[in-house]
C-alpha cells in the first residue's frame, strides 16, 4: 500500500489473530518498499510477529515495550530521534519509517493514562511534517473500554485489516485534546514544608536546596544531576517569563518526587505557545529548547501558564529511588 505523507493508525485488536492480521502485512510492505520497520510491543507480540515473518523478522527491530514506553515526553523524544536516525538510506535518500507502537497502558494512574492519552495525539502534530507511519495496537481484551474508546479521538485513522483503513470521525485535533487534558483537575500537591523562594541571580541556592533534598531521599546521583537540570531549567524560565520570582515546593508521595515552581508572573508575557516543550525544537535554533529538555528528563510535567502567575510541575519516578 502505497501512502504518502504522515500516517498515524489505531489498530484494536480482539485476539492473536487480529493483531497479525493488521501487522504482518504492514511490516512486509514496509520490508518490499525499503522502509525501516520498528516493533515495539508487548513481549507476547514480539514472538508472534517474529515467527510470522519468518526469514525476514531479522530486517525488523523489535524492542519490548515495557522497555520503551516509560514516560510520555521522553517516548516522544526516542521516537524523534530514531526516525531522524533512520530517515535515509545508504546514498541520502530519504526513507521512511514504519513503527508499530503499543504504548503500555497496565499500572497507570488516571492522571499517567490522560497523560498518555496527550502523547498519543501530539504525535499527530510532532510528525505532521514527515512521511512515517505509525500503527498503534490496542488489545481489547485487556484495555479498559474508556482506552480504546480514546484511540478514534487521538488517532485520524483506524486500521481494519491488512491495507485496509477507515477515517475516524470522532478525531479531535491536538489542540483541542491538549486543552481537554488540561482542564482535567491535577493530583493534590502533598503535604509539605520545603519551600524555596527564588529571584533572579538566585539559581545557585535553588540547585543547592533541591540536591540536599534529593540527599535526604536518597535519590541517586544520576537522577539527582537530571532533577537539578531539570528544575534549574524551568526556574530559569519562570525567572525570565514570569515576573523574576517565585517559589520551588519539593514535596514526595509513594510515586514521585514531585517539584512545583509557581512565580508570580507579568501581564506582558506573550501567550504561550500551543505546546510547550511537547514538540521536538529545530535544533539549529537558538531559543526554545528549555522546556523541551526539562519533559525530556522528568517523568510527568504540567503546565498552569497564565500573566497572573503561573505553575509548572515537575514528576520524577520514586521507584528510581527506592
Amino acid at each position: 500500500m502505497s501512502r504518502t505523507g504522515f500516517v498515524h493508525q489505531a489498530l484494536c485488536y480482539g485476539s492473536d489473530d487480529e493483531f497479525l492480521e493488521g501487522t504482518l502485512t504492514f511490516a512486509r510492505d514496509g520490508l518490499a518498499a525499503g522502509d525501516t520497520v520498528l516493533a515495539v510491543v508487548a513481549s507476547h507480540n514480539i514472538t508472534l510477529l517474529d515467527e510470522a515473518l519468518g526469514d525476514r523478522s531479522d530486517e525488523v527491530e523489535f524492542v519490548d515495550a515495557d522497555d520503551w514506553y516509560g514516560s510520555p515526553s521522553p517516548t516522544l523524544g526516542r521516537y524523534n530521534a530514531y526516525c531522524a536516525a533512520h530517515d535515509t538510506d545508504g546514498t541520502g535518500r530519504p526513507r521512511r519509517v514504519r513503527v508499530i507502537g503499543e504504548p503500555v497502558w497496565s499500572a497507570r494512574s488516571a492522571f499517567e493514562v490522560r497523560e498518555w492519552m496527550r502523547y498519543e495525539s501530539l504525535l499527530n502534530t510532532a510528525f505532521a511534517g514527515t512521511g512515517h507511519w505509525i500503527l498503534c495496537p490496542y488489545d481489547t481484551r485487556d484495555l479498559p473500554a474508556a482506552i480504546v474508546r480514546s484511540a478514534v479521538r487521538t488517532h485520524p485513522e483506524l486500521a481494519l485489516g491488512p491495507r485496509e483503513s477507515a477515517y475516524c470521525s470522532r478525531y479531535v485535533d491536538p489542540v483541542d485534546f491538549s486543552a481537554e487534558c488540561d482542564t482535567a483537575r491535577l493530583p493534590a500537591l502533598p503535604a509539605g514544608s520545603e519551600d524555596v523562594p527564588f529571584a533572579r541571580g538566585r539559581s545557585a541556592h535553588v540547585r543547592r536546596a533541591l540536591s540536599a533534598y534529593a540527599r535526604g531521599l536518597g535519590v541517586p546521583e544520576q537522577l539527582t544531576h537530571d532533577m537539578v537540570t531539570a528544575v534549574h531549567e524551568a526556574v530559569v524560565n519562570s525567572m525570565r517569563h514570569g515576573g523574576g520570582q517565585g517559589v520551588l515546593r519539593l514535596r514526595s508521595d509513594s510515586a514521585y518526587v514531585i517539584c512545583e515552581i509557581s512565580d508570580t508572573g507579568t501581564p506582558t508575557a506573550p501567550p504561550p505557545p500551543q505546546f510547550p516543550g511537547h514538540l521536538p525544537p529545530d535544533p539549529r535554533a537558538a531559543s526554545g529548547h528549555g522546556m523541551w529538555v526539562v519533559r525530556q528528563l522528568s517523568d510527568l510535567t504540567t503546565q498552569t501558564l497564565d500573566p497572573a502567575g503561573s505553575v509548572v510541575r515537575l514528576y520524577f519516578r520514586r521507584s528510581a529511588v527506592l
